[in-house]
């Protein structure tokens, strides 16, 4: 608080009561007093505040703080309010009480303040300016999807896919229910099942998170082991931090170079198609996006750079839990013998040091479900700002930063092809708003 504020005259005037006709001498403040004493109470909060919020104040300071406040209103008050025997002692008072009132704010806060500038840890001013906006954000990550529905798996690969194909489709499947299987659907995981028989997977019944969290890592301990040795694996279960959230997913092939000195596998995804044709350029980036994502976390997890103190916090896991039996019969047999969680983490460990980051070049498979015959190959470079670019996009909507967009005007076909498409607001609004999709600069026209 400014010195010049901390003496503030007041002056004594007549005002005419017109219901009475009787000239009552009112003691006021000036509006230069006013406007004066307005912004002395104004300091005083504030350093009232900033003291609070830094826990600087002594309770014997704010309980004077609050008094000297309090006196001080009730003395503009009381030289506000009518006094018929108005006399210049009471005048005088009232000054000495506002003055001395005054005084005091200003050497309580002056004195909070200066120790707040000799505090070790200042408080972040821009933190405290971003608290109500910080409220509101958590409050809307709480509401958002990922909270409701993945925050005890994680997001899946599959998630990200299908956000990118329609948010406004992926919205209405969180919220209805999921979608109906149709044949070729049936089909195509039959496909991947019968792809799948070349890895002797753990399928063990779970009793606890743990557990399940067991299987997963020692099915992966279990393919990448067959891949060293091999040279092939499929079904592979993958795990990793991507743009601040955990995503899981399930890549369908792994294959090892054919030369010895390229140690560098090529991570493959297998599509089936219902019809003898390649699919349209938008299902193509779907897949090369889906192909995308399992490149980001092999080579997160190979490069040790997995966060496994967040993993256990982030799932609540109990890393010296004792695993059921059955696992740690399962696990022994398999060659390497565990009895907690945090065995399976090490080997885990263990098994992703020897294994190199995946090769730059993806590939797509289609197939022809009826016989199972190659349609056709997509090969195509790793892209990792366009992969960063689609997994901040999608994120926006998981994590309640925005709503749903509808698919663009020039995809609307995809409709035809929707379950909930007549409850869709494409139907009764076909401008509705849509976001960008960009594509990749390695994509080919179909």
């Amino acid at each position: 608080m400014n010195e010049s504020h901390s003496e503030l005259p007041f002056n004594t005037t007549t005002n005419y009561n017109s219901n009475s006709g009787v000239d009552i001498p009112i003691e006021h403040v000036s509006e230069e007093d006013m406007a004066a004493f307005e912004a002395a109470l104004a300091s005083a909060s504030s350093s009232l505040s900033s003291s609070t919020a830094s826990v600087l104040s002594s309770e014997e300071e704010m309980a004077s703080i609050e008094a000297s406040l309090a006196s001080t209103r009730s003395s503009l008050s009381s030289s506000a309010v009518p006094a018929i025997c108005s006399t210049s002692q009471s005048h005088s008072h009232s000054q000495y009480e506002f003055q001395r009132n005054a005084r005091s704010i200003q050497s309580i806060t002056v004195g909070a303040k200066r120790r707040l500038s000799f505090c070790t840890e200042p408080p972040d001013i821009e933190d405290l300016g971003s608290l109500r906006s910080n409220q509101k954000k958590k409050s809307r990550v709480a509401d958002s999807f990922f909270h409701r529905f993945r925050i005890k798996t994680g997001l899946f690969v599959r998630d990200i896919t299908e956000t990118e194909w329609c948010e406004k489709q992926k919205e209405f499947e969180l919220l209805l229910g999921q979608r109906k299987n149709t044949e070729a659907m049936k089909i195509g995981r039959a496909r991947h099942a019968k792809l799948g028989e070349v890895v002797k997977k753990v399928d063990l019944h779970a009793k606890s998170d743990e557990d399940a969290w067991a299987v997963k890592l020692t099915n992966f301990i279990i393919g990448a082991n067959q891949l060293l040795l091999n040279g092939l694996t499929r079904e592979l279960p993958l795990i990793g931090f991507a743009e601040g959230v955990w995503m899981v997913g399930r890549v369908d092939e792994v294959r090892m170079p054919v030369t010895e000195n390229d140690r560098n596998p090529i991570l493959v995804d297998i599509k089936t198609r219902a019809q003898d044709t390649l699919p349209a350029e938008p299902q193509r980036r779907n897949g090369r996006l889906q192909l995308m994502c399992y490149k980001y976390l092999w080579d997160n997890l190979v490069a040790d750079s997995f966060p496994f103190k967040q993993f256990f916090d982030f799932f609540s896991l109990d890393p010296y839990y004792i695993l059921s039996k059955e696992i740690r019969e399962k696990t022994a047999k398999s060659g390497f013998p565990v009895k907690t969680l945090d065995d399976v983490v090490r080997c885990y460990r263990n098994i992703c040091s020897k294994l190199s980051p995946a090769k730059h070049e993806l590939l797509l498979r289609y197939e022809y479900q009826k016989d199972n015959s190659v349609l056709g190959e997509d090969r195509f470079a790793f892209d990792s700002d366009w992969l960063k670019s689609q997994i901040v996009s999608c994120l926006e909507f998981w994590l309640g930063e925005r709503e749903a967009n509808c698919t663009p005007k020039e995809e609307r076909w995809k409709c035809w092809y929707c379950d909930v498409s007549r409850s869709c607001p494409t139907k009764t609004n076909p401008d509705s708003t849509q976001g960008p999709i960009t594509d990749n600069p390695n994509s080919t026209p179909s």
